[in-house]
């Protein structure tokens, strides 16, 4: 089942935010996160704030239902917009996420890029993404959302490997994810992403390379690949905990990451972050760097995050209760927090290290710096951005990019 939210100060009914964070706005850019919390089924290995119909079956009514939540979740595009005022900025980058977004009609995902573009507008150069999975659309749906205004899209691969995919619960067939790139590029999308995932018990190193292949030859132009992380709670943790299946391992996550940097840069794609590969600068995924770079974007949807200048907050994680909060004219926030200077340099270290480009030398502390000497001399961060005044990761760094980090914050 999903995680639980973090505790934080209640959120006011009416969602208004300090002044504080809307000083400034306009300098920053403002992105949406849409959150679409239904799947057909439940992948072993997830936790994410998603529901099947089973379980929300006598849990929310009509409220939780998928057939209106375009309507709810505009709602919650509308009260984004009370709460920021006269915010002039249009919005930089849409994501649309889940769950399986595209459970829903075509016309409800356009439906709710619209009420953004309505409420804000979108920038010229707007990224405007959706998750799919590849059972899940056609071509007919495909061409659907770019006429909508889709203009970028990333398909739930995992493996090109039937039985990786059955420890995984994906219900997907091989190759279907492939043919869903062929789809959406005669659909007109500018741009088409890969997501797989690396260390799932029973693959082996041949597996891995015969997915990355897979995803090589179907011609997206951004992949990214995880390594898989066994959450308490999931189907997939039980498995393993009753000897199913065996465990992670660590090393074997290493060897399966070199193995993808290898395959993919001699591909000819670059990595732009720990975990993600673009072909070109205007391949990377926006949003994402959005978050990491400590932009704005407004979450909607049940359980959703968002951060405003400084303040972040999320929503109640339930369908119904969200649907609830909104009908009756409240905000659907659950809590919220106000990060510190001194927090939001913490966050700038994490986030930014994982980043080609690395994190500025000058946000460090003097342990910090000194943790960043020496892992300049054991071969983790990079001569020459370092000359430049910035912490940047090496190969080697990058497999041990948490420890790096762990270190430079200090």
């Amino acid at each position: 089942m999903p995680s639980a939210l973090p505790d934080g100060e209640p959120v006011p009914a009416d969602g208004a935010l300090p002044a504080s964070a809307l000083a400034g706005a306009s300098a920053r850019p403002l992105g949406f996160y849409l959150h679409v919390p239904y799947c057909a089924t439940r992948c072993g290995y997830c936790d994410f704030n998603t529901y099947t119909a089973t379980e929300l079956r006598g849990t929310g009514g009509v409220l939780a239902s998928r057939d209106n939540y375009a309507d709810t979740l505009t709602d919650e595009i509308r009260l984004a917009r009370k709460v920021l005022g006269d915010d002039p900025r249009p919005v930089r980058s849409v994501f649309v996420g889940g769950g399986t977004p595209t459970l829903l009609a075509a016309g409800d995902l356009v439906r709710m890029l619209s009420a953004i573009r309505d409420a804000f507008g979108l920038a010229p150069d707007a990224e405007v993404t959706t998750e799919a999975n590849p059972e899940s659309v056609d071509p007919a749906y495909l061409a659907a959302l770019r006429e909508g205004g889709f203009n970028r899209i990333s398909f739930g691969m995992q493996s090109a490997k039937q039985h990786v995919l059955k420890v995984l619960d994906r219900t997907h067939t091989p190759g279907r994810p492939e043919a869903c790139v062929a789809e959406a590029k005669a659909a007109g999308f500018d741009h088409v992403n890969l997501d797989l995932i690396y260390g799932t018990p029973g693959e082996s190193d041949d597996d891995w390379r015969a997915s990355l292949e897979a995803a090589l030859g179907a011609g997206p132009d951004h992949i990214s690949a995880y390594a898989l992380i066994v959450e308490e709670g999931t189907q997939l943790a039980r498995r393993i905990r009753r000897g199913e299946v065996p465990k992670t391992d660590d090393d074997v996550h290493a060897d399966r990451y070199l193995i993808a940097e290898d395959v993919l840069s001699g591909a000819g794609f670059d990595w732009y972050e720990v975990s993600n590969w673009a072909t070109t600068p205007e391949a990377r995924c926006l949003h994402n760097e959005l978050y990491w770079r400590g932009a704005d974007w407004w979450g909607a949807g049940p359980g959703a995050h968002s951060h405003v200048g400084g303040v972040r907050w999320w929503n109640v994680k339930h369908p119904g209760a969200y649907a609830a909060a909104l009908a009756s004219g409240r905000s659907p926030g659950a809590g919220r927090e106000r990060l510190s200077d001194e927090d939001r340099r913490v966050e700038r270290i994490l986030l930014e290290l994982r980043l080609r480009e690395g994190v500025p030398l000058d946000l460090l502390r003097p342990d910090g710096l000194a943790a960043a000497r020496r892992a300049l001399t054991d071969g983790l961060l990079q001569q020459g951005p370092y000359d430049e005044g910035r912490a940047a990761l090496t190969l080697r760094g990058r497999l041990l990019a948490d420890a790096v980090v762990r270190d430079l914050v200090d």
